[in-house]
């Protein structure tokens, strides 16, 4: 499912031999490339070695660089949570992001202009295999882990400008899971093939005028009727891939008369249906290319197997599903900040005043070396949390500390960069100031980080 150029694929495919040698684990992973005008497709299998497998012929791997050590934390090749075969991957998410998806974005873009991108962008992401990366193979996906997907999520940030415009991570491991673990086969079997290919597009409408961290203070109703039917009533806003979705999943009250938790039931929600309707793409101070809208129902008759899950459960798989959400948004952030920080560190290692570098000034250099030591920081905390999450073991809390603390820093960095930068960091063609526009909503949504704050409390009593 990966698109990759002849060399390329060339030197994938001696090194899964390498892999196949040291590991009887198999594989497949469809990997295309244009040869001669002719599309060719070749499936890997050669063996695939998952990051927590030993090594079982004794041959001890090339110790990996950490980003405090790097000379660029970007470069491909870090982190010991990864390995040879991940940097296989992430070149993969690399070239995509730079050909599909950086030549659509930026300052004054299409996309940036339409507040949306493009289908033939989400088409080209599930022909290279960018979604539903950990979903199971016979439903379209790759199989993987959630450290491939991880990688994508990284790409996209480490691509010129952290491009704003995919909700792919949305769409691919928040959407995706909901229906994988609470849906009926039959419903995997009609969504989830569609949303791989790229072909639906998934949202998650939670938030309401009147309710965004207080889920429980929702208004919209999905009242059942007498024939099984559900007639849902209400309002969504401030919805990721609203605009352009075929799939929305629709949290509203089924209970309206039952207090708490109980009152919540999940629904998958085709936006065909007569009542629904949508607004237009909301313009917002950041993330300008990210689709972004309301989402309105007026007597929206459900069939009965809309429903996802049990009925009156349905607060209960959003907190399940939630550390998921804060750990996408700690990896975005993080791997924001490390491309505002390589940026800066570029333009003060060449930016010229005074007579020498601005690096050559104390307070420009410790600036840097402040910045570079709390990314090293909460880059090791990130990646701890994906290794929990990996090993099944990433609990509310740890996850509301990755996402509190990395879009904290991520604020901070980006405000940083644009200082450093001086009046060319206020510019909205350099790629700082986009990235401090667009970081700024990370400390609201996915619960805003005073919630975080409570949730992360609760571990600190003592009885």
């Amino acid at each position: 499912r990966c698109s990759v150029k002849t060399k390329q694929l060339r030197s994938t495919m001696l090194f899964l031999r390498k892999v196949a040698r040291r590991s009887a684990v198999a594989a497949g992973i469809a990997s295309r490339s244009r040869i001669g005008g002719a599309t060719t497709s070749l499936r890997l299998v050669q063996g695939r070695l998952h990051s927590t497998q030993a090594i079982d012929d004794g041959e001890a791997p090339a110790a990996r660089l950490e980003i405090s050590q790097a000379s660029n934390m970007m470069n491909i090749g870090l982190r010991r949570i990864f390995t040879e075969e991940h940097d296989a991957f992430r070149e993969t998410c690399r070239k995509f992001y730079a050909e599909h998806i950086v030549p659509h974005s930026g300052a004054g873009g299409e996309w940036e202009q339409q507040q949306h991108i493009s289908r033939e962008a989400w088409l080209k992401a599930g022909e290279y295999g960018l979604l539903g990366i950990n979903c199971p193979e016979k439903y379209g996906g790759l199989g993987a882990s959630i450290l491939e997907a991880a990688i994508s999520w990284e790409e996209c940030m480490y691509a010129d400008g952290s491009p704003s415009g995919p909700g792919f991570a949305l769409h691919s491991d928040i959407c995706i899971p909901y229906i994988l673990h609470y849906g009926t086969e039959a419903q995997k079997e009609r969504w989830i093939p569609g949303m791989c290919e790229g072909s639906t597009i998934a949202a998650i409408a939670m938030t309401e005028p009147g309710a965004g961290s207080d889920l429980q203070g929702l208004r919209t109703t999905a009242i059942k009727d007498t024939d099984g039917t559900y007639l849902l009533n209400g309002s969504k806003t401030y919805i990721t891939n609203g605009w352009m979705s075929n799939l929305v999943i629709v949290v509203a009250k089924t209970n309206p008369e039952a207090k708490g938790s109980a009152a919540m039931s999940l629904f998958l929600v085709d936006p065909t249906l007569p009542g629904f309707s949508k607004g237009n793409p909301l313009k917002k101070a950041g993330l300008k290319a990210q689709d972004t809208c309301e989402l309105f129902f007026e007597d929206v008759r459900l069939p009965a197997d809309a429903l996802l899950g049990d009925e009156g459960r349905g607060f209960k798989y959003l907190m399940e599903e939630l550390p998921q959400e804060r750990l996408i948004i700690a990896v975005d952030c993080q791997a924001r900040a490390e491309n505002a920080f390589e940026t800066t560190r570029t333009w003060c290692n060449e930016r010229v005043a005074f007579g020498k570098p601005l690096i050559a000034k104390q307070v420009v250099a410790h600036k840097l070396a402040e910045m570079k030591t709390a990314l090293s920081i909460n880059r090791a905390f990130v990646d701890q949390c994906l290794q929990l999450h990996h090993e099944g073991r990433l609990d509310t809390a740890t996850a509301s500390m990755a996402k509190a603390a990395s879009t904290d820093l991520a604020w901070r960095i980006c405000d940083d960069a644009v200082q450093l930068h001086g009046g060319m960091g206020f510019m909205w063609e350099t790629s700082v100031a986009r990235q401090l526009a667009d970081t700024r909503v990370h400390r609201i949504y996915g619960g805003a980080n005073e919630i975080m704050k409570e949730l992360i409390a609760r571990t600190c009593k003592t009885n």
